[in-house]
């Protein structure tokens, strides 16, 4: 154990990037530390992690390897997978086409796709923003297997073309990596160039990102990280996505470096106008917290815009805090949940603004004593601790008793043991005249869990939401 931990130590020891300005040596030194533990305690061999204020990079280090295998050292230039971060670029050359007069977000997408499922019943705003209903063609006991190969866009579209829509396009929200792989294609369309090259002439050059391509190219990227992830609790190498298949909605690698060219450009009206930025940046109908192709919420009771990323083998997280004018950006080549890229992002800025952190964690007036030991004790159970289900009522105890136990078991044990439980209030909904009791679950740094309960009246847990 000694040796291991040791191995450890050497691994993620940081190698540091000179910057114009940089943290006070104090903060820097528990940012340092805290992205040590977490990486750590996730067994995550490689990482990049970068905080930029107003543009200028205050703290860039790199830690760990990017292969395991060779024990090459990580560094600042080291290329991940970034995942779903790709959907800010294919959202942005979609905006792009509509400022060029090439297409109308605001129209089916059968005006460009007549062939694709539900073509006549979705727009391209509705795909933009998750609220299409459109199914996931990315699910599936074969999706490993199938998605490591090479697929045409009519391939993809088999997988769906016979599903149903998940609900009616604008009545809610569903994360659908299908809506991204139509627009990749609506762009290849009203463009008359292959994804790819729209992407590298219109996003990439204007950017002035020249470490930035897609997976196919991993072989050929210099100091590219190799993807890991646990099977059975031991780290082993991850397939790689196929660059035809992740396409627009996930296939790009990228460095921090480059990352934030892109936020910076973004932002700064050098890819879509101003106005644009703000309906990307703005939640869309049916959805509270995601725009188009960013994600709009809250750390810590902070205005947050970015979007995370993960793929077989790499978690990673880009993320923008308009108040403070801090951008964190994680790349790591771990591809578990919960998802390292997010701890990082998440360890980082609370360590950047402790005040607000200790305000986020404040309990709530008028904890339930009975009730917070229901929650507590149903959450073991949801991580796979036991299998007593006397605490559980109704409907769920019935689902509990099927899959739904070991599907949460799965999803939640790697969380860990809970540091603390805290009370966050009361929530009525009024539709079924549910009271909901919400908590705050906290894992460690940067790692924290929404949960909520509802009990029956005889005090069981008769409902859970989670996140």
């Amino acid at each position: 154990m000694r040796r291991r931990f040791l191995w450890w130590m050497v691994l993620l020891a940081p190698a540091a990037m000179a910057s114009p300005q940089s943290l006070d040596p104090a903060l820097a030194r528990q940012v340092d530390g805290d992205a040590r533990l977490i990486l750590q305690r996730t067994e995550t061999p490689g990482a990049s992690l970068a905080i930029y204020r107003d543009g200028v990079p205050v703290y860039v280090h790199a830690y760990g390897v990017g292969d395991r295998d060779g024990k090459a050292p990580a560094t600042v230039s080291t290329h991940y997978e970034i995942g779903s971060i790709t959907k800010q670029f294919t959202a942005a050359a979609i905006l792009q086409l509509q400022e060029a007069g090439k297409l109308d977000i605001n129209a089916t997408l059968a005006t460009y796709l007549p062939d694709a499922p539900h073509a006549k019943e979705v727009t391209l705003k509705q795909l933009l923003s998750h609220t299409s209903g459109m199914p996931e063609y990315l699910d599936g006991a074969d999706v490993e297997q199938w998605a490591v190969k090479p697929a045409t866009f009519d391939q993809i579209m088999a997988r769906i073309k016979d599903r149903p829509l998940d609900f009616s396009p604008g009545s809610r929200w569903s994360y659908s990596n299908s809506g991204y792989a139509m627009l990749g294609r609506v762009i290849e369309v009203t463009s008359h160039e292959s994804y790819e090259h729209y992407v590298k002439t219109h996003l990439l050059t204007a950017a002035g990102m020249t470490h930035t391509t897609t997976v196919a190219d991993e072989a050929r990227a210099p100091g590219m990280a190799r993807g890991y992830r646990h099977a059975n609790g031991k780290l082993e190498p991850a397939p790689t996505i196929h660059a035809t298949v992740g396409w627009a909605a996930g296939n790009l690698i990228s460095t921090v470096d480059d990352l934030e060219r892109w936020n910076v450009a973004l932002r700064g009206g050098k890819i879509i106008s101003a106005a644009d930025y703000a309906l990307m940046a703005t939640p869309a109908p049916g959805s509270t917290d995601y725009g188009l192709g960013l994600f709009v919420d809250t750390l810590d009771e902070q205005p947050r815009i970015g979007h995370t990323g993960g793929s077989f083998g790499f978690t990673t997280s880009n993320q923008y805090f308009p108040k403070q004018g801090i951008q964190i950006i994680a790349l790591t080549n771990n591809g578990d949940n919960p998802e390292p890229g997010q701890m990082l992002v998440t360890a980082a800025f609370e360590t950047l603004y402790p005040d607000l952190a200790a305000a986020a964690r404040k309990p709530a007036p008028g904890e339930n004593a009975a009730t917070t030991a229901a929650a507590r004790t149903a959450f073991a159970r949801l991580q796979g601790k036991g299998e007593d289900l006397s605490m559980f009522g109704g409907k769920l105890k019935t689902k509990m008793s099927g899959d739904l136990s070991g599907r949460m078991a799965r999803q939640l044990a790697p969380f860990g043991e809970p540091s603390s439980f805290i009370f966050k209030g009361q929530r009525q909904d009024k539709d079924k005249g549910k009271t909901w009791s919400d908590y705050r679950i906290e894992f460690g740094p940067g790692n924290s869990l929404p949960f909520g309960v509802e009990l029956d009246d005889d005090g069981k847990v008769a409902g859970i939401s989670i996140g």
